[in-house]
Protein backbone atom coordinates (compact mmCIF):
# COMPACT_ATOMS: atom_id res chain seq x y z
CA UNK A 1 0.00 0.00 0.00
CA UNK A 2 1.40 3.69 -0.74
CA UNK A 3 1.57 6.27 1.54
CA UNK A 4 -1.15 7.90 -0.11
CA UNK A 5 -3.58 4.90 0.46
CA UNK A 6 -2.56 4.37 3.99
CA UNK A 7 -2.80 7.71 4.78
CA UNK A 8 -6.43 7.95 2.80
CA UNK A 9 -7.11 4.54 5.05
CA UNK A 10 -6.21 6.24 8.48
CA UNK A 11 -8.04 9.30 7.74
CA UNK A 12 -10.93 7.38 7.19
CA UNK A 13 -11.45 6.56 10.56
CA UNK A 14 -10.28 9.00 12.53
CA UNK A 15 -9.21 13.00 12.46
CA UNK A 16 -5.33 12.85 11.74
CA UNK A 17 -3.21 14.94 13.97
CA UNK A 18 -0.54 17.65 11.96
CA UNK A 19 2.80 18.24 14.24
CA UNK A 20 3.26 22.52 15.05
CA UNK A 21 5.55 24.99 14.68
CA UNK A 22 9.05 24.50 13.86
CA UNK A 23 10.22 28.05 14.09
CA UNK A 24 7.98 29.04 17.54
CA UNK A 25 10.22 25.75 19.24
CA UNK A 26 13.73 26.48 17.54
CA UNK A 27 13.09 30.50 19.13
CA UNK A 28 12.63 28.81 22.33
CA UNK A 29 16.07 27.33 22.28
CA UNK A 30 17.61 30.68 21.97
CA UNK A 31 20.78 29.69 19.66
CA UNK A 32 23.75 31.91 18.77
CA UNK A 33 24.66 32.87 15.67
CA UNK A 34 27.49 29.86 15.79
CA UNK A 35 24.66 27.47 16.00
CA UNK A 36 23.33 28.40 12.85
CA UNK A 37 26.34 28.98 10.65
CA UNK A 38 28.58 25.49 12.17
CA UNK A 39 31.78 25.53 10.20
CA UNK A 40 30.38 26.53 7.14
CA UNK A 41 32.15 29.87 5.74
CA UNK A 42 29.37 32.67 4.77
CA UNK A 43 29.31 36.42 4.23
CA UNK A 44 26.15 37.08 6.00
CA UNK A 45 24.71 36.49 9.50
CA UNK A 46 23.27 33.23 9.72
CA UNK A 47 21.13 34.08 12.87
CA UNK A 48 17.60 33.37 12.18
CA UNK A 49 18.30 30.73 9.45
CA UNK A 50 16.27 27.95 10.75
CA UNK A 51 16.53 25.91 7.40
CA UNK A 52 20.65 25.74 7.97
CA UNK A 53 19.99 23.78 11.50
CA UNK A 54 19.40 20.85 9.74
CA UNK A 55 22.80 20.69 8.31
CA UNK A 56 24.44 22.68 11.61
CA UNK A 57 22.13 21.46 14.46
CA UNK A 58 20.33 18.66 13.25
CA UNK A 59 20.16 17.74 17.04
CA UNK A 60 17.94 20.05 17.74
CA UNK A 61 15.42 19.34 14.71
CA UNK A 62 15.40 15.81 15.62
CA UNK A 63 14.87 17.02 19.30
CA UNK A 64 11.84 19.12 18.44
CA UNK A 65 10.52 16.75 16.01
CA UNK A 66 10.50 13.97 18.88
CA UNK A 67 8.59 16.25 21.43
CA UNK A 68 5.67 16.79 18.66
CA UNK A 69 5.74 13.01 18.16
CA UNK A 70 4.89 12.58 21.50
CA UNK A 71 2.39 15.24 21.92
CA UNK A 72 0.74 12.71 19.43
CA UNK A 73 1.55 14.23 16.09
CA UNK A 74 0.58 11.52 13.00
CA UNK A 75 2.14 14.12 10.11
CA UNK A 76 5.67 15.33 10.79
CA UNK A 77 6.80 18.02 8.10
CA UNK A 78 10.63 18.74 7.78
CA UNK A 79 11.98 22.44 8.52
CA UNK A 80 12.41 23.25 5.11
CA UNK A 81 9.80 26.39 4.90
CA UNK A 82 12.77 28.66 3.17
CA UNK A 83 15.12 25.80 2.27
CA UNK A 84 14.88 27.34 -1.75
CA UNK A 85 17.38 29.19 -3.28
CA UNK A 86 15.42 31.76 -3.70
CA UNK A 87 14.84 32.65 -0.33
CA UNK A 88 18.00 31.76 1.05
CA UNK A 89 19.43 34.56 -1.16
CA UNK A 90 18.44 36.87 1.85
CA UNK A 91 21.47 34.75 4.44
CA UNK A 92 23.90 34.66 1.42
CA UNK A 93 23.09 30.86 1.41
CA UNK A 94 21.05 30.89 -2.12
CA UNK A 95 23.53 28.05 -3.75
CA UNK A 96 21.10 25.18 -5.19
CA UNK A 97 23.44 22.51 -3.80
CA UNK A 98 23.45 24.47 -0.43
CA UNK A 99 19.46 24.56 -0.22
CA UNK A 100 19.55 21.05 -1.52
CA UNK A 101 21.69 19.44 1.20
CA UNK A 102 19.08 21.55 3.85
CA UNK A 103 16.21 19.72 2.19
CA UNK A 104 17.75 16.31 1.66
CA UNK A 105 19.18 16.35 6.17
CA UNK A 106 16.00 17.72 7.08
CA UNK A 107 14.06 14.68 5.12
CA UNK A 108 16.57 12.57 6.67
CA UNK A 109 15.92 13.58 9.95
CA UNK A 110 12.06 13.55 10.26
CA UNK A 111 12.06 10.29 8.34
CA UNK A 112 14.33 8.60 11.02
CA UNK A 113 12.45 9.90 13.92
CA UNK A 114 8.84 9.08 12.06
CA UNK A 115 10.56 5.61 11.72
CA UNK A 116 11.44 4.90 14.85
CA UNK A 117 8.35 5.86 16.26
CA UNK A 118 6.58 3.39 14.28
CA UNK A 119 8.58 0.64 15.26
CA UNK A 120 8.42 1.65 18.67
CA UNK A 121 4.71 1.90 18.77
CA UNK A 122 3.45 0.30 15.54
CA UNK A 123 1.13 3.65 14.79
CA UNK A 124 1.83 4.70 11.23
CA UNK A 125 2.75 8.35 10.36
CA UNK A 126 4.01 10.23 7.82
CA UNK A 127 6.72 12.56 6.91
CA UNK A 128 5.43 15.89 4.25
CA UNK A 129 8.00 17.95 2.71
CA UNK A 130 7.40 21.47 3.68
CA UNK A 131 7.66 24.06 0.81
CA UNK A 132 7.03 27.39 1.70
CA UNK A 133 5.59 30.06 -0.79
CA UNK A 134 9.35 32.27 -0.83
CA UNK A 135 9.49 35.38 -0.24
CA UNK A 136 8.92 36.17 -3.65
CA UNK A 137 5.39 36.73 -5.46
CA UNK A 138 4.63 36.00 -9.04
CA UNK A 139 1.29 38.14 -9.10
CA UNK A 140 2.71 41.38 -7.86
CA UNK A 141 5.11 44.13 -8.19
CA UNK A 142 7.13 45.27 -5.23
CA UNK A 143 7.25 48.71 -6.92
CA UNK A 144 4.05 50.74 -6.43
CA UNK A 145 5.31 52.66 -9.33
CA UNK A 146 5.96 50.25 -11.82
CA UNK A 147 3.32 47.33 -11.44
CA UNK A 148 4.60 45.04 -14.68
CA UNK A 149 7.70 44.58 -12.57
CA UNK A 150 8.72 41.12 -11.26
CA UNK A 151 11.62 40.26 -9.36
CA UNK A 152 11.12 36.65 -10.03
CA UNK A 153 9.37 34.75 -13.37
CA UNK A 154 7.62 31.48 -13.33
CA UNK A 155 10.47 29.47 -14.74
CA UNK A 156 12.39 30.12 -11.67
CA UNK A 157 10.47 29.75 -9.36
CA UNK A 158 9.66 25.97 -10.72
CA UNK A 159 13.46 25.42 -10.57
CA UNK A 160 13.34 26.48 -7.19
CA UNK A 161 10.97 24.26 -6.28
CA UNK A 162 11.79 21.47 -8.88
CA UNK A 163 15.55 21.27 -7.28
CA UNK A 164 13.76 21.44 -3.19
CA UNK A 165 11.35 18.52 -4.13
CA UNK A 166 14.25 16.72 -5.66
CA UNK A 167 16.08 16.58 -2.36
CA UNK A 168 13.00 16.23 0.09
CA UNK A 169 11.93 12.78 -2.09
CA UNK A 170 15.76 12.16 -2.38
CA UNK A 171 15.40 12.25 1.42
CA UNK A 172 12.51 10.05 1.81
CA UNK A 173 9.46 12.26 2.15
CA UNK A 174 6.02 10.54 1.80
CA UNK A 175 4.34 13.58 0.53
CA UNK A 176 4.98 17.39 -0.40
CA UNK A 177 3.11 20.03 1.64
CA UNK A 178 2.73 23.45 -0.41
CA UNK A 179 1.80 25.70 2.30
CA UNK A 180 1.52 28.89 3.53
CA UNK A 181 0.26 30.41 -0.07
CA UNK A 182 0.00 33.88 -0.27
CA UNK A 183 0.33 33.54 -4.02
CA UNK A 184 -1.80 31.23 -6.11
CA UNK A 185 0.86 31.69 -9.10
CA UNK A 186 4.19 30.84 -6.74
CA UNK A 187 1.46 27.44 -5.68
CA UNK A 188 1.00 26.68 -9.16
CA UNK A 189 4.85 26.86 -9.53
CA UNK A 190 5.45 24.50 -7.09
CA UNK A 191 2.72 21.99 -8.47
CA UNK A 192 4.30 21.93 -11.57
CA UNK A 193 7.41 21.07 -10.17
CA UNK A 194 6.26 18.17 -8.20
CA UNK A 195 4.53 16.75 -10.52
CA UNK A 196 7.33 16.89 -13.16
CA UNK A 197 9.33 15.84 -10.68
CA UNK A 198 6.73 12.57 -10.61
CA UNK A 199 7.46 12.09 -13.90
CA UNK A 200 11.45 12.09 -13.98
CA UNK A 201 10.60 9.32 -11.06
CA UNK A 202 7.66 7.21 -13.20
CA UNK A 203 5.12 7.85 -10.21
CA UNK A 204 2.98 10.29 -8.78
CA UNK A 205 4.19 12.05 -5.79
CA UNK A 206 1.29 12.92 -3.55
CA UNK A 207 1.09 17.08 -2.95
CA UNK A 208 -0.59 18.68 0.41
CA UNK A 209 -1.63 21.98 -0.79
CA UNK A 210 -2.48 24.97 2.46
CA UNK A 211 -3.36 28.37 1.51
CA UNK A 212 -2.89 31.31 4.00
CA UNK A 213 -5.47 34.28 3.87
CA UNK A 214 -4.27 37.99 4.16
CA UNK A 215 -7.47 39.68 6.32
CA UNK A 216 -10.81 38.70 7.10
CA UNK A 217 -12.52 38.70 4.19
CA UNK A 218 -11.00 35.42 2.86
CA UNK A 219 -8.67 35.90 0.34
CA UNK A 220 -4.65 35.92 -0.21
CA UNK A 221 -2.72 38.43 -1.20
CA UNK A 222 -3.04 37.58 -5.39
CA UNK A 223 -6.84 38.23 -4.51
CA UNK A 224 -8.39 34.50 -4.44
CA UNK A 225 -11.29 33.27 -2.32
CA UNK A 226 -10.80 30.07 -0.32
CA UNK A 227 -13.56 28.99 -3.20
CA UNK A 228 -11.64 30.54 -6.40
CA UNK A 229 -8.30 28.69 -4.96
CA UNK A 230 -9.42 25.41 -4.78
CA UNK A 231 -10.81 25.90 -8.24
CA UNK A 232 -7.33 26.81 -9.43
CA UNK A 233 -5.58 23.76 -7.75
CA UNK A 234 -8.05 21.39 -8.14
CA UNK A 235 -6.42 19.64 -11.21
CA UNK A 236 -3.79 18.55 -9.22
CA UNK A 237 -5.65 15.92 -7.34
CA UNK A 238 -3.98 17.15 -4.20
CA UNK A 239 -4.14 14.25 -0.66
CA UNK A 240 -5.34 17.49 1.59
CA UNK A 241 -6.47 21.05 0.70
CA UNK A 242 -6.74 22.90 3.95
CA UNK A 243 -5.79 26.69 5.39
CA UNK A 244 -2.77 27.29 7.50
CA UNK A 245 -1.08 30.24 9.51
CA UNK A 246 -2.61 33.78 9.13
CA UNK A 247 -5.11 34.04 12.09
CA UNK A 248 -6.37 31.75 14.80
CA UNK A 249 -8.80 28.98 14.77
CA UNK A 250 -11.82 31.44 15.59
CA UNK A 251 -11.54 33.83 13.02
CA UNK A 252 -10.28 30.87 10.45
CA UNK A 253 -13.66 28.97 11.00
CA UNK A 254 -15.92 30.74 8.60
CA UNK A 255 -13.36 30.32 5.42
CA UNK A 256 -12.51 26.73 6.70
CA UNK A 257 -16.48 25.72 6.53
CA UNK A 258 -16.22 27.20 2.98
CA UNK A 259 -13.45 25.28 1.66
CA UNK A 260 -15.12 22.19 3.57
CA UNK A 261 -18.28 22.25 1.85
CA UNK A 262 -16.78 22.80 -1.73
CA UNK A 263 -13.05 20.17 -1.70
CA UNK A 264 -13.90 16.86 -2.85
CA UNK A 265 -10.22 15.84 -1.08
CA UNK A 266 -9.29 15.62 3.15
CA UNK A 267 -9.00 19.18 4.93
CA UNK A 268 -6.51 19.57 6.67
CA UNK A 269 -5.85 22.76 8.91
CA UNK A 270 -3.02 24.27 11.18
CA UNK A 271 -4.07 27.93 12.93
CA UNK A 272 -1.79 30.04 14.78
CA UNK A 273 -2.35 29.68 18.69
CA UNK A 274 -4.35 33.01 18.07
CA UNK A 275 -3.52 36.93 17.19
CA UNK A 276 0.24 37.86 17.88
CA UNK A 277 0.86 40.40 20.53
CA UNK A 278 2.25 43.96 20.41
CA UNK A 279 5.59 42.27 20.35
CA UNK A 280 4.83 39.50 18.21
CA UNK A 281 4.54 36.77 20.61
CA UNK A 282 1.44 34.41 20.58
CA UNK A 283 -0.62 33.90 24.00
CA UNK A 284 -3.28 31.51 23.33
CA UNK A 285 -3.02 28.86 25.69
CA UNK A 286 -2.87 25.21 24.46
CA UNK A 287 -6.41 24.47 26.15
CA UNK A 288 -8.41 27.28 24.51
CA UNK A 289 -6.48 26.67 20.51
CA UNK A 290 -8.15 22.74 21.32
CA UNK A 291 -11.10 24.30 22.51
CA UNK A 292 -11.70 25.98 19.21
CA UNK A 293 -10.44 23.41 17.09
CA UNK A 294 -13.20 21.24 18.62
CA UNK A 295 -15.75 23.35 17.03
CA UNK A 296 -13.90 22.36 13.60
CA UNK A 297 -14.73 18.94 14.38
CA UNK A 298 -18.05 19.16 16.00
CA UNK A 299 -18.66 21.02 12.57
CA UNK A 300 -17.33 18.14 10.40
CA UNK A 301 -14.92 20.37 8.58
CA UNK A 302 -11.70 18.61 9.20
CA UNK A 303 -9.65 15.81 8.83
CA UNK A 304 -6.17 16.29 9.81
CA UNK A 305 -5.22 19.67 12.09
CA UNK A 306 -2.07 20.75 13.90
CA UNK A 307 -0.80 23.88 14.10
CA UNK A 308 1.16 26.64 13.63
CA UNK A 309 2.81 29.83 14.23
CA UNK A 310 2.80 30.23 18.51
CA UNK A 311 1.83 26.40 18.75
CA UNK A 312 4.23 24.32 21.01
CA UNK A 313 3.78 20.22 21.51
CA UNK A 314 1.90 21.25 24.27
CA UNK A 315 -0.80 22.33 22.07
CA UNK A 316 -0.24 19.57 19.81
CA UNK A 317 -1.22 17.39 22.58
CA UNK A 318 -4.52 18.99 24.05
CA UNK A 319 -5.57 19.16 20.20
CA UNK A 320 -4.90 15.63 20.13
CA UNK A 321 -6.37 14.81 23.40
CA UNK A 322 -9.64 17.41 22.35
CA UNK A 323 -10.07 15.26 19.05
CA UNK A 324 -9.88 11.60 19.78
CA UNK A 325 -12.30 9.74 19.23
CA UNK A 326 -14.10 12.15 17.47
CA UNK A 327 -15.39 11.30 13.61
CA UNK A 328 -13.71 12.99 10.38
CA UNK A 329 -15.16 15.14 8.05
CA UNK A 330 -16.65 12.92 5.30
CA UNK A 331 -15.62 14.06 2.15
CA UNK A 332 -17.68 14.86 -0.45
CA UNK A 333 -17.99 12.52 -4.19
CA UNK A 334 -16.10 13.68 -6.75
CA UNK A 335 -18.24 15.07 -9.43
CA UNK A 336 -18.55 12.80 -12.22
CA UNK A 337 -15.73 12.52 -15.20
CA UNK A 338 -17.98 13.79 -17.66
CA UNK A 339 -19.20 16.90 -16.31
CA UNK A 340 -15.48 17.29 -15.57
CA UNK A 341 -14.28 17.54 -18.85
CA UNK A 342 -17.29 19.81 -19.73
CA UNK A 343 -16.47 22.35 -17.57
CA UNK A 344 -12.98 22.25 -18.47
CA UNK A 345 -13.97 22.52 -21.76
CA UNK A 346 -16.09 25.48 -21.00
CA UNK A 347 -13.63 27.20 -19.63
CA UNK A 348 -11.00 26.78 -22.12
CA UNK A 349 -13.73 28.64 -24.01
CA UNK A 350 -14.14 31.50 -22.42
Amino acid sequence: MSAADSFRAEAAKRILVKDGAYGTMIQAERLAEADYRGDIAFTLDQRGNNDLLNLTRPDIIAGICRRFVDAGADVLATNTFNATSISQADYGAEAVALAEEMNRASARIIRNVADAATAADGKPRWVAGAIGPTNKTLSLSPKVDDPGYREVDFDGVKAAYRAQVDALVDGGVDFILVETVFDTLNAKAAIMAVIEAGNALGRELPIMVSMTLTDLSGRNLSGHTVEAFWASVRHARPLTIGLNCSFGAAQLRPHLAALAHKAETLVMAYPNAGLPNDLGDYDEAAEETARQVAEWVADGLVNVVGGCCGTTPAHIAAIAAEIAGKPPRIVPDRPDATMLAGLEHMVLAL
